[in-house]
């Protein structure tokens, strides 16, 4: 059934309403801390020692998660029909980036923890921890389901808005008409190549080795920081998969919404936290002590670079489909 949004289905009201839910804890545990309150916050705790900066941060979180009440709003609303293309795009891959790894990894570290590891190691210093248990447990659970139902109602308004673009199969897009440019396939294998050094860095790092890292970010590393490193190399591997296959036509006969998810996955988790990483251990860092080494420089820019270079690709393959003499007209 075309996408009216005029009166949306049940599943489309449920989604709606466990996203706008769901943000609800975090977005009130942001205002608490932007006006001073500890709670969830141990006496000691780093976030306590520069207030200015941690109310600063805490802000720019509500506008974040305000945007996926916006997002879920579009969604399934009359006026998201008439949104252009890009601003609902590239807040949808910014939170899908955001989210995935975060849905991939807390489960992992909860099983982590049940087979016995050690979760996040006490500082060496002795001081106390970022957060209580409990603010991690509410917090990751309400990405995990903002993730879920965002997730499904983007698939459902881009499948009825755009699902002519990944129709048919990969041999028949990448060979046919609206196929992307000749030029685009050796980016794709450049950008494939650059993105081993951020897997091949995150692997080393989730082995345990601390080759590379500041003597202050290794110390404190146990099994839960072990795993988002495995994590974010994962990533990496759905990223250049989806964009290989898409300049080069691998697996012919495979459907083509496959590759475009592999691609829009992997680049938004690789860019964002590249990005995220980068920002956090530079900008954030307490001092001099904590600044990033050259290394975890360079495999952050490059992780968040390979990232923004898998999606521009995916761009404009899908720009080149929407020309094809075939594509309906007015599905920008």
């Amino acid at each position: 059934m075309p996408l009216t949004q005029d009166t949306p289905g049940p599943a489309r009201r449920i989604l709606r309403a466990s996203a706008i839910a769901a943000c609800l804890p975090y977005i009130a545990l942001k205002i608490l801390w932007a006006g001073g309150s500890h709670l969830g916050i141990p006496d000691g705790s780093v976030l306590l020692e520069h207030r200015a900066r941690t109310a600063v941060g805490n802000s720019g979180s509500v506008l974040m998660d305000g945007c996926v009440i916006v997002l879920a709003l579009l969604l399934t609303r009359p006026w998201g029909l008439r949104v252009k293309a890009w601003l609902l795009v590239v807040p949808m891959w910014l939170a899908t980036g955001l989210l995935a790894p975060v849905m991939t990894g807390y489960p992992l570290q909860l099983l982590v923890r049940a087979l016995g590891g050690n979760g996040v190691r006490p500082p060496d210093d002795g001081s106390a921890a970022f957060l209580h248990e409990w603010v991690f447990a509410v917090v990751y659970t309400g990405f995990i389901v903002q993730g879920i139902a965002l997730g499904a109602l983007f698939t459902l308004y881009a499948r009825d808005r755009w699902g002519h673009l990944w129709s048919g199969r990969v041999g028949e897009a990448v060979n046919g008409p609206g196929a992307a440019p000749p030029a685009s396939r050796p980016v794709a294998l450049a950008v494939a190549t650059l993105s081993l050094l951020p897997a091949v860095t995150h692997t080393v790092w989730a082995t345990g080795s601390a080759a590379g890292m500041t003597p202050s970010l290794a110390s404190g590393r146990g099994a839960d920081q072990y795993v988002l490193e495995a994590v974010f190399a994962a990533f990496t591997v759905p990223a250049a998969a989806g964009v290989l296959i898409l300049a080069l036509g691998f697996g012919g006969s495979l459907a083509l919404r496959v590759p475009l998810a592999l691609a829009w996955l992997g680049s938004g988790a690789t860019a964002c936290w590249g990005g995220w990483l980068w920002l956090s251990s530079s900008v954030l860092g307490a001092g001099a002590a904590d600044r990033p080494t050259p290394l975890m420089n360079l495999t952050y820019a490059v992780q968040m670079i390979t990232g923004l270079a898998v999606a521009a690709l995916g761009a404009r393959f899908l720009a080149a489909r929407s020309r094809r003499p075939d594509s309906p007209a007015g599905t920008p």
